[in-house]
């Protein structure tokens, strides 16, 4: 019989999985790894401001990436600098705002390292109905702009001759993969949470023949590593969050290195 706080973490981390694998597919075609690390580094920027405002956390943390998603879109449309550069600059003063935030909230005493590598093992009841909203959320909004995504993703170009609004569409995934790394943020980490986005959804990408199957695929590798990871972390005594990201990434390797009956090697969704 499991104890609770283990079964709040497994059903915590299948949540997270189910929704960051779709999602991970998109960032994995349109090469949004490095966006996604800007978007959960301001995530701890939203912890400092919950505790100076002594405001709701995942309210915070929700409106402080849902904001730099919003200046990200809109920096990039006006290409004075190159994405990368606008990127990094933001993901790290985001990071070191939050970390320099912290230290000025008089008599805090917070592990900083439960925020940036996660804390699974905390999960409240209020942390599960937080994310089941955020991810449900999420969930249904992804299926709903699941063609014109996919139609921008294909073709910018060609989807906005057929009326597609590309903007908007963009935006909207930016804000989706927000979300869920506010949602998320808990179960590996600030650090760690692009991570759980990208690895299985690259790991599914070798075995998907439409890009519906890369998407329930990656929400499959996703469940596999969070099992794998939650066990790992009990048998060995390691970090949960980044055992977690360790099960991803040993899934990975050997599903990309050894050569599986039926697996072919995708260029495109």
């Amino acid at each position: 019989m499991l104890d609770d706080f283990v079964t709040r973490a497994i059903v915590a981390g299948l949540m997270v999985a189910v929704v960051a694998g779709p999602l991970g597919a998109f960032m994995v075609w349109r090469r949004m790894a490095y966006f996604g690390d800007t978007v959960s580094h301001s995530a701890l920027l939203g912890v400092a401001l919950g505790f100076l405002l002594g405001m709701n956390l995942n309210l915070l943390v929700t409106l402080v990436c849902v904001m730099v998603a919003v200046i990200l879109v809109f920096l990039q449309r006006r290409q004075e600098l190159a994405s990368d550069t606008l990127l990094g600059i933001l993901a790290h003063s985001a990071l070191s705002l939050g970390l320099v935030a912290v230290a000025f909230v008089e008599g805090l005493r917070v592990d900083l390292m439960a925020y940036l590598f996660g804390d699974i093992l905390a999960v409240t009841r209020g942390d599960l109905v937080a994310i089941a909203i955020g991810g449900g959320v999420a969930l249904v909004l992804l299926i709903l702009l699941w063609r014109p995504l996919l139609a921008i993703t294909v073709h910018e170009e060609l989807a906005r001759v057929e009326g597609v609004p590309v903007l908007p569409v963009r935006l909207g995934l930016m804000l989706l993969i927000a979300l869920v790394i506010a949602s998320a943020m808990q179960v590996v980490g600030v650090l760690l949470i692009t991570a759980l986005m990208i690895i299985p959804a690259a790991t599914a990408r070798r075995f998907a023949r439409t890009p519906e199957q890369m998407a329930l695929f990656g929400a499959g590798f996703g469940v596999l590593a969070v099992l794998g990871g939650i066990w790992g972390s009990f048998t060995h005594d390691t970090p949960t969050g980044p055992s977690i990201v360790v099960a991803a990434m040993l899934a990975f390797v050997v599903l990309n290195f050894v050569p599986w009956p039926g697996a072919r090697r995708r260029r495109g969704p």
